[in-house]
């Protein structure tokens, strides 16, 4: 993986190996809170900066401390303990910071504790192997794929809400499994572009 430089893997982290459509990571959240446009762009905002920062934080625990160490079989717990520790602080200083803030985020807050894709974005930063400036990379791209795929599946179905043309047996999930199959198939068009794999 030397060889890929940091805008190759923002780039496939977004669209060709989106941590979301294509891995299929952090579906719970993405399912239950898209409904709405406005909590959609506060849950992605706020995985999408957990991500990026957590990527970043887990490969210095993994590489300067585990790795030497030989505890890498500690990472998953590792891995989720930095996640979590790290969303408490950020609410901790939103919370001080901005109260309007807070208030429109607290909900969120704790579904990123536990959205698989953060995790797993650290742990393919390890699979693959990479360097500190890539797995940054990784961790931005990973994090903005999440968040562009809940704001399009936001406002197609606030779009679709508006239109009563959907039968009856499709509301709710089954219409939100068929947008989520479609986006995942628009986004497998970026496929052989660039690959991480």
């Amino acid at each position: 993986m030397q060889e890929l430089g940091f805008f190759t893997i923002l780039f496939s982290a977004v669209f060709t190996n989106n941590i979301l459509l294509t891995n299929y990571l952090g579906m719970c959240s993405f399912l239950a809170v898209s409904r709405e446009v406005k909590a959609s762009l506060g849950l992605g905002t706020a995985v999408f900066f957990v991500t990026a920062a957590t990527t970043a934080l887990n490969w210095v625990v993994y590489y300067r401390i585990l790795v030497p160490l030989d505890l890498v079989y500690l990472r998953f717990i590792v891995f989720i303990v930095v996640i979590a520790a790290f969303v408490q602080l950020v609410e901790m200083i939103i919370e001080r910071v901005s109260e309007t803030l807070y208030q429109a985020l607290g909900i969120f807050l704790p579904l990123i504790t536990v959205n698989c894709a953060i995790l797993g974005a650290c742990l393919f930063m390890v699979i693959r192997d990479y360097t500190f400036g890539q797995a940054c990379a990784y961790g931005l791209g990973a994090g903005l794929g999440w968040a562009l795929a809940i704001m399009a599946m936001a406002g197609i179905r606030q779009r679709l809400s508006l239109r009563s043309r959907i039968p009856r047996g499709l509301e709710g999930p089954g219409i939100a499994l068929i947008i989520a199959g479609t986006m995942a198939l628009a986004f497998m068009g970026f496929n052989g572009m660039v690959s991480l794999n």
